[in-house]
């Protein structure tokens, strides 16, 4: 009998090509999917189940044509259906037009079956949304998948759909990728569809792209995505096939650097270690030459700049909200740490957020450097595996204070106390926010399953525009010897 969750999404559109399986067949299996494990799960908070139209029956052209996706529920609308990003502000507002990247995913042929659920304004590196409740990791149900593309790493690691929209703005693919055994590759910035309602997200470092279990899958979308004239950044061009580079070796010996140490510090968990020494003992066995050496970057402060983006777009994001409601954004519409987030992004001035802008050029122009050197720069995904579900959540007491002082005047002592509260969070993914800075393309990797059965990811950036590297590298480790298997998982 034919098994859907055998095939990663290039595969079942084969089948239904050559009219091996019929698209209503795929599609009702990929609902029972969704029906079987979402109780479990929680990866999937809308469902659009809606018979597709007599023409979009017969009509099955792209490269994805009748492959059952999913959406994650921010920045990638769908005309008609409800966009909350993970927020009960937002529980009824519904989109009034496609944003672009889900125009371009849709004219891959897919067929969307649902958006998936998100922490709160897509904030956090776990997805624990107060509104719609915890996703669970497919491989573990008390431990996270990550955040903040964690419903679509729980869908697409539990067999739901072969490949499920993402979006990155600090790690939010990389690190589900990473906690869920799956490929994640964050694009260079502008390469991927970003209008048309905006411009920019997050000041251009959130990208748009997908979640996968294959890197032919996510090189093969590559491809498909066109110019977007709403986009304020265009990617370096690429005049070949990200899928057929992703299909070939290298064929060379490459520099590569590696790192265990955390930018900002903090202490990194021995399994993620052991996760990118065992990827630079395959490196090296593959003929490439590799030198421990850690990129030339203020970790500190870069993680301070992050924080201050955290600050603008949640006080933006409350502007945006109170025009589209008619009125203003309370204490009690929004969770604890988001609410004085936004505080705190009304505080900040023009002159540090510029400062802070400015930073990201200091940092990108570095690594241009550093690149000069090394072909690779590899780091863990993460400084701990998962964690499990509420760990990381604020605490009773944490939450009564953030409530007090959200309501005294705002200044620097408060930036202090909760930059606290923001670095706890920030101590175990302090990897990946550098490449959202610089613009850079970075990949996860499922290298690595820790002693407790749960997955650890490598993470390896190289220079601007050069995606097409990354995936060769992946294509080139995508072994069964050496890849995580993600159809190990109970839930799968």
């Amino acid at each position: 009998m034919f098994d859907y969750k055998n095939y990663d999404a290039l595969g079942l559109a084969e089948l239904i090509k050559k009219k091996e399986v019929k698209v209503e067949e795929v599609r009702e299996m990929a609902i029972r999917e969704i029906e079987k494990k979402n109780k479990t799960l929680n990866a999937v908070i809308h469902k659009i189940y809606e018979q597709p139209s007599e023409d979009d029956r017969h009509e099955l052209t792209g490269i994805f044509a009748g492959v059952p996706v999913l959406t994650k529920n921010t920045l990638q609308e769908i005309k008609g259906q409800p966009m909350s990003e993970g927020s009960k502000v937002l529980a009824d507002f519904v989109a009034d037009e496609d944003s672009e990247f889900v125009r371009q995913l849709k004219a891959t042929g897919v067929m969307i079956l649902g958006q998936t659920n998100v922490p709160e304004f897509a904030l956090m590196g776990v997805t624990e949304p107060v509104y719609y409740g915890p996703t669970r990791n497919p491989w573990n149900p008390d431990y996270t998948p990550g955040g903040s593309s964690g419903g679509s790493a729980a869908a697409v690691a539990s067999g739901m759909v072969p490949i499920a929209g993402a979006n990155d703005g600090g790690g939010s693919i990389r690190i589900p990728g990473a906690f869920c055994g799956l490929f994640g590759l964050k694009p260079t910035r502008g390469r991927t569809p970003i209008g048309p309602l905006r411009g920019r997200a997050w000041q251009g470092a959130s990208v748009d792209h997908i979640l996968s279990r294959s890197v032919r899958d996510s090189a093969a979308m590559l491809d498909e995505y066109q110019y977007d004239r709403s986009n304020a950044f265009i990617a370096p061009p690429f005049e070949g096939s990200f899928f057929e580079v992703s299909q070939k070796p290298i064929g060379k010996s490459l520099k590569i650097a590696f790192t265990t140490e955390s930018p900002i510090g903090a202490a990194v968990h021995d399994e993620c270690k052991e996760a990118v020494y065992k990827c630079v003992r395959m490196l090296e066995s593959m003929g490439h030459k590799v030198e421990e050496k850690e990129a030339p970057v203020d970790g500190k402060r870069l993680a301070g700049s992050y924080l201050m983006l955290y600050f603008a777009e949640v006080a933006s994001t409350f502007s945006e909200i109170e025009r589209r409601i008619g009125r203003k954004v309370t204490s009690k519409d929004v969770e604890p740490t988001t609410w004085i987030l936004g505080l705190l992004g009304k505080a900040v001035t023009a002159e540090e957020f510029l400062t802070s802008l400015k930073f990201w050029d200091e940092l990108a122009y570095q690594m241009e450097q550093f690149h000069d050197e090394f072909d690779f720069y590899i780091t863990p995904t993460t400084a701990y595996p998962p964690s499990k579900i509420g760990e990381l959540a604020p605490s009773s007491f944490e939450t009564t204070l953030i409530r007090i002082v959200g309501g005294l005047p705002l200044g620097k002592v408060l930036k202090k106390s909760v930059d606290q509260l923001a670095y706890k969070s920030l101590e175990r993914t302090p990897f990946t926010q550098l490449a959202n800075f610089t613009g850079q393309p970075a990949i996860t990797l499922p290298l690595h399953l820790t002693k407790d059965g749960l997955p650890c990811g490598v993470q390896v950036m190289a220079r601007r525009g050069r995606e097409d590297l990354l995936l060769q590298l992946a294509g080139e480790l995508e072994q069964p010897d050496l890849w995580v298997d993600v159809k190990q998982n109970p839930l799968f």
